[in-house]
Formats: structure tokens, C-alpha cells, sequence
């Protein structure tokens, strides 16, 4: 697969001293990175520097005597397949909003054929201020992507809107602006995590759960459009600010939080590990002493069996961890519970791994997945869950 190639433009912000990071992340994810510097992005970063990292020459100056037609920046923002603007000031944008071009990077800005994501940085009250919203509402108008800004402390010790986008929503940002948008204008409802059933006021249950599935569900479901929204138990990793996520740490928070917010959606992936079985709670500290205790569980309700059910209108995916007969298990699932599609795996070879071997399985297909990483089987299911979801669609219009 050909390198997609980001041209970075890098402003008079003081968060460009963040950009020789943000340079290396971007070729740690296989692009081609050319930098172009306005002349103010020189106060607080090296052209030299961000040559080193990103491997090719920093262009400043469009007057620069070039090879063929002299037409740098026409040539540059034909070649390119992103223009990113990190971190983008605010009188940067303010050019933007007024199509102005009296720099190398205004002029790609304004001669370009392909997106431009714009990453602002800059003081709380500037990125307040009337007129830098009325800039930015003026860009977004006129199709410019913003990625940012975060809420947080500044380099000048205020705190507010205006930080620089942490990389990995930017990240995001950049891949779902490059990426089909097959989701575009749906909403993705996915539970995600491990659940934990309190015994007493200092000892509980859970289960091995790491939540990365359904971390890398959501990710790649936001690259392809769709809003996500996540409820989240307990997880071994942090999900990224740009995707929404609710709480629900136990049985009772999940089934209260998926029942009121799937209508909302139009897709529900079940990648969650919710309990089955829940302790009789004791209030207090259970004391020790004896040699054994007994300790009852009592089944909880099978909220995924009362989500296909009761929301048989929407799409539904659950997943079926097993320990043996893994597809017959997973087809019986698939049917009692009335879910549209499910996807197997075996618990000793998924379960707080970050590999799998997997097998989608609906009416149609059973389709096996070979060992990969999670992350690679999340955009395959992704695609298939679209190709079903489409195949649906089809069949309703046509009956």
C-alpha cells in the first residue's frame, strides 16, 4: 500500500515545540510527513529539527527558485492527500476564514484539492475571543475539518479551551478525514469492559476482561463516521476524549445505561463482559477467621437476550467467548437470543489477550478470522457489520 502523504503546516503557536512528537507518531503510522513553516512557527521550532524527524527538507519560503514549473505550492496541494494545520493559531485561522494568501502554507491552503484538518492551540481568551469563534464557525462553513481544541492548563498557567488535541484523538481525526466514511450519519451504541459485583465493602468479583476489543471497535468505528458512544465498565486502557463513553461499572449500571440509550442508536455491539452471576452484598467487611465461607451468587438478567428481543428493530451484535464447541454454542446464541450477527472466540486464546482468533457468524456466512491483532479484527467486523447492515437495508426496501 502506497504511503499516504500529510503535508504538516506548523504555526506561531507555542505548542509546536509538541510537533517533532506529533511528526514521529505519524511516521510511526506509516505516512509520508512534509513540513511547511510560517515564518512566526520559527520562534519556537527548528526547521532543522523537524527535517531530521520527518526525513525531508522544510519548505518556508515560496519564492524559492524550485525544479520544473516554479509552481511549488500549486504542486504541492495536488500531491498531497491531507493538509494538517497543528498547531494552528489564531491568527492563522483567521486567514483562513478570510482566504488570504500571502505564505507558503496559505497559499497550499488555498490551492488545495484535498481535505484540511486544522488543529487550534492557543490562549483561552483568544480562542474565546468573538471573533476567533466567528472565524472558526466561518471555516467550518466552508468544509475545513477542526480537530480540537482541549480543555486543560496552558503554557501561560490559565486553564480553559484552546490546548493542542492530545495526538491520539488527532490521530483519529487524520484517519477519519482519509478513511471511507461507510458509517457516516449512524450511531454505533458499544458496551465495552469488565463488570464488578461487590461481595462487600471491600472485596468483589469481576472477570478477566481487558476492554481492548471494544476500545478498538470504537476507534475504528468514529475513523468511519459513525457517532459513538461507549458504555464502559471496568478497562486495563483510556478511551480517547473524542469518543463519548458513561460509566457503568457493574450488572445494574450496564443494563440501565444500554436500555436508555439504544433506541438513540442504530447499531449495539455487545463487547462487554457483563456478569452473569452476582454476590448477595453484605454490607460491612465479611471478617476472617474461618477455614472456608460459601458464597451464593444469584443469576442477573441476560441484557443482551432482552436487547434483541425487545430492540429486534435495531442491528445487534453480541460476542460469545467459549471454552469449547465454539460454534454450535455461538449459532445457539445467535438464534435464543435473536441477534443479528455474533462473533466467537475461544476464552483462552482472546480473553485479555491482544490477539484473537475469531469467527463472525450470521444467516448468511460464517466467515473465520485468523489470529490477528484486535485491532485488524475490529475493522473486520466493521465491514462486515456495514455489508449486513446494507444487505438489510436492501432486502426491507425491496419487501
Amino acid at each position: 500500500m502506497l504511503k499516504k502523504k500529510i503535508l504538516l503546516g506548523v504555526t506561531g503557536s507555542i505548542a509546536a515545540y509538541k510537533t517533532a512528537e506529533l511528526i514521529r507518531l505519524l511516521r510511526k503510522h506509516n505516512f509520508f510527513v512534509q513540513v511547511v513553516l510560517t515564518k512566526s512557527a520559527k520562534q519556537f521550532v527548528t526547521p532543522l529539527t523537524l527535517q531530521a524527524l520527518s526525513g525531508n527538507p522544510v519548505l518556508e519560503n515560496m519564492w524559492e527558485p524550485t525544479e520544473g514549473n516554479g509552481m511549488e505550492h500549486i504542486n504541492l496541494a495536488r500531491t498531497a492527500d491531507l493538509i494538517l494545520i497543528a498547531p494552528a493559531s489564531g491568527n492563522f485561522i483567521a486567514k483562513l476564514s478570510n482566504g488570504l494568501a500571502d505564505d507558503l502554507l496559505t497559499n497550499l491552503c488555498l490551492a488545495r484539492s484535498c481535505p484540511l484538518l486544522v488543529a487550534p492551540a492557543m490562549n483561552v481568551e483568544m480562542f474565546n475571543n468573538i471573533a476567533t469563534q466567528r472565524n472558526i464557525e466561518t471555516i467550518k462553513n466552508d468544509g475545513i475539518v477542526l480537530s480540537g481544541p482541549d480543555s486543560g492548563e496552558q503554557a501561560c498557567g490559565e486553564v480553559g479551551f484552546g490546548r493542542l488535541i492530545n495526538f491520539e484523538s488527532m490521530m483519529l481525526d487524520i484517519k477519519k478525514i482519509i478513511s471511507a466514511q461507510i458509517f457516516l450519519n449512524k450511531k454505533i451504541l458499544i458496551s465495552s469492559g469488565a463488570t464488578l459485583e461487590k461481595i462487600d465493602e471491600a472485596r468483589a468479583i469481576t472477570n478477566l476482561s481487558s476492554g481492548l476489543m471494544g476500545l478498538n471497535l470504537a476507534k475504528i468505528a468514529y475513523t468511519m463516521g459513525a457517532e459513538v458512544t461507549v458504555i464502559l465498565g471496568y478497562s486495563n486502557y483510556e478511551f480517547p476524549p473524542c469518543i463519548k463513553t458513561i460509566k457503568a461499572m457493574n450488572h445494574d449500571e450496564m443494563n440501565k445505561s444500554i436500555s436508555s440509550n439504544i433506541e438513540k442508536n442504530d447499531i449495539y455491539i455487545s463487547a462487554a463482559a457483563i456478569s452473569d452471576y452476582k454476590p448477595n452484598y453484605t454490607k460491612g467487611k465479611i471478617k476472617k477467621g474461618k477455614e472456608s465461607i460459601s458464597l451464593e451468587l444469584k443469576k442477573t438478567k441476560d441484557i443482551l437476550s432482552h436487547v434483541g428481543k425487545d430492540f429486534s428493530h435495531k442491528l445487534v451484535v453480541g460476542f460469545a467467548a467459549e471454552s469449547e464447541n465454539l460454534i454450535e454454542n455461538a449459532r445457539n446464541k445467535l438464534v435464543s437470543k435473536n441477534l443479528d450477527i455474533i462473533i466467537a472466540n475461544e476464552i483462552k486464546n482472546s480473553m485479555g489477550k491482544t490477539k484473537a482468533k475469531m469467527v463472525i457468524i450470521d444467516q448468511y456466512e460464517e466467515k473465520h478470522l485468523p489470529e490477528a491483532e484486535k485491532e485488524v479484527q475490529s475493522k473486520i467486523i466493521l465491514e462486515h457489520i456495514f455489508k449486513f447492515f446494507s444487505r438489510v437495508k436492501a432486502h426491507d426496501t425491496i419487501n
